[in-house]
């Protein structure tokens, strides 16, 4: 039996990271997951926060050269409704940032965490699938596929929403379904986006184009599953034509590049993050539509925590972690989930009231900086307007001292 002092099973964006940020803490960090990986056509769209986590494993510097910037985020209501909401434009200079975040293409993403990986001499990486994880007083056994056996002090289950390592630890989920199905494809434009992501509320749900480098951006569309399905199946020409109608020709001529990839919508959250020895991170512990560009950053923001917990201590001696990192979690997870919920339930929603709601908060966020300023900084860290607050009253404090 191999031991180590913490295994990460799964090694998608979520697993990668957890594996390389343990692993630089000075555990032994075993990475398991199967060799075979679909080949990822989407992209992931980090903010400051995050961005600022990969510079601290020195990742950020490989990363970049694939990334666009996002500096302003936009909000235009493509609805035909009769309560339509003004555009709302979110800048990043509003809050002293050259950008928001980053728009990164998961594939060289990826790329550049396999290399990585592979040169961390702490980080074993074990090409297999897991079938159980049992907990003893002294660690975790997980049995592999290929009928290897490892033990290791802490098990974080990155192994998404179909977790096995969520399922060991006897731990449920509470699960749903959505009417929607997001088409989500790269394309070519004629005009430059200028760092600008623009989301077009539809009644189906949102349309939201986002940066890459040069002219070109990614696109998910949240549409009805038989519309996806009827536009994923059209000839790239024909794709084009129907993005570019979308964008209103925002962004020029269309070039879908490759083919649109489609998947079904829903939401889940595991009952509790963690138990014993075992945590659950990304997908296998939280998991809901690409609306706002929280997905990773909320599994990064799970990293983070765990990297916290195990700093100067060792994962074999503390059998009580997992209750520990849910309790850290159980706040910023249920707040999200329900956030992007509401806001994707409230674009399905034809009752005026949920549709008058919805205008007036746009309303408020178009015309009132403030808010509009504590929005942004809550959309890029947790608490963020709150110690942006803290920061500045400490600098009136310092100025006045001085």
């Amino acid at each position: 039996m191999r031991q180590f002092d913490i295994a990460v099973v799964g090694a998608g964006l979520a697993g990668s990271l957890a594996a390389l940020a343990l692993a630089d803490s000075g555990a032994s960090v075993a990475l398991i997951a199967p060799p075979a990986r679909a080949n990822d056509g989407r992209t992931t769209a980090l903010m400051d926060q995050s961005i600022a986590f990969l510079k601290t494993l020195g990742l950020w510097e490989e990363i970049a050269r694939h990334a666009a910037a996002l500096e302003t985020m936009q909000i235009l209501d493509g609805t035909a409704r009769l309560l339509r909401a003004p555009p709302v434009a979110f800048r990043s200079s509003e809050v002293g940032l050259e950008a928001f975040g980053y728009n990164i293409p998961n594939a060289p993403f990826l790329a550049v965490l396999d290399a990585r990986i592979a040169a961390t001499g702490n980080i074993v990486r074990i090409e297999s699938g897991v079938t159980a994880a049992n907990a003893f007083e002294e660690g975790v056994e997980l049995t592999l596929d290929d009928g290897g056996r490892v033990l290791a002090g802490l098990v974080a289950g990155a192994d998404g929403r179909k977790s096995k390592i969520r399922e060991s630890a006897g731990i449920g989920v509470k699960a749903w379904s959505y009417p929607q199905a997001a088409l989500v494809l790269n394309f070519s434009h004629e005009r430059p986006h200028g760092n600008v992501s623009t989301e077009f509320h539809t009644e189906s749900g949102p349309f939201t184009q986002v940066p890459l480098p040069g002219r070109r951006s990614s696109l998910v569309w949240v549409l009805p599953p038989k519309e996806a399905a009827r536009l994923g199946d059209l000839s790239a020409a024909e794709l084009g034509h129907a993005v570019e109608a979308r964008m209103q020709s925002m962004l020029g001529k269309v070039t879908v590049e490759g083919a649109a990839q489609r998947f079904p919508l829903s939401g889940m959250t595991a009952e509790r993050f963690g138990k014993g020895r075992i945590v659950l991170l990304g997908e296998a512990a939280h998991a809901f539509p690409p609306i706002g560009a929280q997905g990773l950053n909320l599994s990064l923001r799970d990293i983070m925590a765990l990297k916290a917990l195990i700093q100067g201590a060792t994962p074999a001696n503390d059998a009580g972690i997992g209750e520990r990192f849910d309790r850290k979690r159980q706040a910023d997870i249920r707040s999200r989930t329900l956030s992007v919920d509401l806001l994707n339930r409230s674009l399905l929603s034809d009752f005026l009231p949920v549709q008058f709601l919805r205008s007036a908060g746009l309303h408020l966020l178009s015309a009132l900086g403030p808010l509009r300023s504590i929005v942004m900084r809550e959309g890029i860290e947790p608490l963020g307007s709150l110690k942006a607050f803290r920061d500045g009253l400490r600098e009136r404090v310092a100025r006045k001292r001085a």
